[in-house]
């Protein structure tokens, strides 16, 4: 019971301490996002069934087409808004 306490006390520290976009950059699993995609002359835009993800070393960015349900992987100018 006071290991559960203590965690729950920890994990209580860490959120106050973290600012509103530190938050929302953890959660937002099961939000839905608006991925715009620039090109010279277009913008391509994408809505994800969930989150969209980045890996550590790479400088685009993937997740689920809410149209097709397909992985789609992006990179270049990109524009992520949560709706």
């Amino acid at each position: 019971m006071k290991k559960l306490v203590s965690c729950a006390v920890l994990a209580s520290a860490i959120l106050i301490s973290c600012t509103d976009a530190t938050r929302s950059k953890m959660g937002g699993y099961g939000e839905k996002y608006k991925v715009k995609v620039l090109g010279p002359d277009t913008v391509v835009v994408y809505e994800s069934t969930g989150k969209v993800l980045s890996e550590s070393r790479s400088d685009g960015y993937y997740f689920t087409n809410a149209a097709t349900g397909k992985l789609i992987e992006v990179s270049g100018t990109v524009i992520i808004e949560e709706e």
